[in-house]
Parts: C-alpha cells; structure tokens; sequence
C-alpha cells in the first residue's frame, strides 16, 4: 500500500498528529478513544487540540529495517501488578519482516527503553508464515482481563492476539481480510475502541484502511473483540471531499457529544471528519494539522495520552522508509 500524491515520499500512511498548543480536558478512555476537550483552549475543527513537539520516542531502536512506524501508548499501571514501567508504547518497522515491539517508560513525556525480548510477535505466525508483521493497536478488555493486540499481516489481513502481561501474545487469529469487505485489495492499519451503535449488539468498533478506488476508512463491529466481527462494504469517509485521493490511518475521537474519524491524506496533512456516534455522517471539516520542520514533511499515526492533567500526542514522522515515532505535548493558545 502506497500513498500517492504531492510529495512522493509521503507514501505509506501519512496519519494523525500536531505540533503546537492547547488542550487541557483531554484524556483516553475505553480502548484508546480520544475524548474531553476545553473549548476554550480549542484550536482546529471539532475543538481539536494543539501539540508541540516534545522529542523522539526512542533512540536508535534495534529496528531490523531502520524504520519504526504506528505507536500505541497504553497505560498499564492500573490494570496489572508487575509491570515493567506506568507506560507501554507498542510500535513496529513496517518493511519485511516487521515484528510487534514494545518500549517502557514511567511518564509520557519520554523516553521510553525498547524490551529486550523484543518482537513480542513475528512474521511466524499459527499455521503461516507471512512477509511481516506491523502496525499494532492495542486495547485492555476489562472482561477477560487481557489486552488484545491487532496488527497486520500481509496487508490484506488483520489479525488479533491476546495477553495477560501486555508482552506474551499468543492464540493470532485473523479477523479481517479482503475477502470480508467487497472490492478491496488491501485491509489494513485498523485501530479498534469501545463504541457502541445502535442496534448492532456491539461492544467495540475498528476503523480501518481499505483500497477500492483509492485509500478510504471503513469499519466494523463486534459484541466482545475477539470474535464475530461484521464489516460495512460501504466506507465510513472517502478522500474526495478532501480534494485528495487517499486517506489512511483513522483514529476514533470523541469530543463535543458526537464521533469523529481522524486521519492523514496525501498531502501529508490530518483531517477529522464528523461521522456522529451512530456513524452514519460523513461531515469533512477539514485539516487540523500540518506538518512542521522536525516532522520532515510527513506525519502519521497519532495515538494519545493524558499524565497529570498534560496531554501527549504520539506519533509517526518521517519518510516512509526513515520514520520515527516522536512525542508532542499540548501546549496553551498561540
């Protein structure tokens, strides 16, 4: 899956992030969803905060490929005994042969250790092996008491493992493929939040990246996570409205009563879209961010924390094949 457009190295998921000022009232709730918001510190469409770069992540991670791309910070303190840190950061290289990682950190701000039993998974997976393994998303279910982690492998199926610790998965099992979602080479990138639609019986939502005429988010539902997934064959937001030809890398946000799908285009630019908690809008609002100097012209894959009432934004920035995962903090109103 590639990104075409204005700048040619802007290719593979061009997602989610900010790099100036202000939030305070945000924090992560179910599954990661993005929420609160102070509307007199709002500073794009929907109210979306600001962020500031703060530093990078990690530094010189032993990345098979020397990229590293997709974080997902989780904390952990509160939801199991003997954790190696407060906070989990999974992430992974994309190109062959990827592998799920995890660093560790007492405070959001950084900088977080890389695990040295890193990957947690790999390209062998039950009864296949695969090119690679990469973006990881994952979530604590409060009802099994485990953390389940959703990845990609190859780009036409996702798959969901499961974990008592948050560094021992096991049981990959695909939920999603082409197959499932009509006209679609490429199923990818999905990221999966406590939210419930009317009349579906779910539990949780994955919002994902599917080829069909370009890069469009679509989604899905399940009652637990795990299992009986169903999928819409009709996208959830389309890039057209946007001017552009693809989009890639939704995050579900919840602000102001309502839904919101956030996600990169093209341009190396982030957009948010209102699609209601029913998820039956589509109302484009527009950019919320562009990237800055350090961001070298590509940003991607935001996932987001609050630490004593700070608000953190991680994210990808970078060439595809040269990314980094970076660390921004909200900062007040310019």
């Amino acid at each position: 899956m590639h990104l075409n457009g204005q700048l040619p190295q802007l290719r593979r998921r061009s997602v989610l992030r900010g790099a100036a000022a202000a939030a305070a009232g945000i924090t992560v709730g179910a599954g990661g969803v993005l929420t609160g918001a102070s509307p007199a510190l709002a500073a794009g469409p929907a109210g979306m905060p600001t962020y500031r770069y703060l530093r990078d992540a990690l530094t010189l991670p032993n990345s098979p490929t020397g990229e590293y791309i997709f974080p997902c910070i989780r904390g952990v303190y509160d939801k199991i005994s003997g954790a190696r840190a407060k906070y989990y950061l999974y992430y992974a290289p994309h190109e062959n042969p990827g592998g799920i990682s995890v660093a560790f950190s007492d405070s959001l701000a950084g900088p977080f250790t890389e695990y040295s039993g890193n990957p947690l998974i790999d390209r062998f997976l039950p009864g296949t092996t695969v090119s690679h393994v990469s973006s990881p998303h994952v979530i604590w279910d409060a009802a099994t008491r485990q953390f389940f982690c959703y990845f990609h492998g190859e780009n036409t199926v996702t798959r969901v493992a499961r974990s008592s610790d948050g560094l021992h998965f096991t049981d990959e099992t695909p939920i999603l493929s082409t197959r499932l979602v009509p006209g679609t080479s490429e199923t990818s990138y999905a990221r999966v939040f406590e939210h419930t639609l009317p009349g579906r019986g779910n539990k949780y939502v994955m919002v994902f990246m599917g080829i069909r005429s370009g890069r469009r988010i679509f989604y899905g539902w399940s009652p637990n996570g795990w299992d009986n997934w169903q999928f819409s064959p009709t996208p959830l937001v389309s890039p057209e409205p946007d001017g552009l030809t693809d989009i890639s890398g939704p995050h579900l946000v919840k602000r102001n009563g309502t839904s919101y799908v956030a996600y990169h285009g093209n341009d190396g630019r982030m957009r948010i879209t209102e699609i209601g908690n029913a998820f039956d809008k589509e109302n484009h609002l527009g950019v919320f961010h562009s990237p800055v100097g350090s961001d070298n012209g590509r940003v991607a894959a935001p996932s987001f924390g609050s630490e004593n009432g700070v608000d953190y934004m991680f994210y990808e920035a970078g060439e595809r094949l040269g990314a980094r995962i970076c660390i921004a903090r909200a900062v007040g109103p310019a």
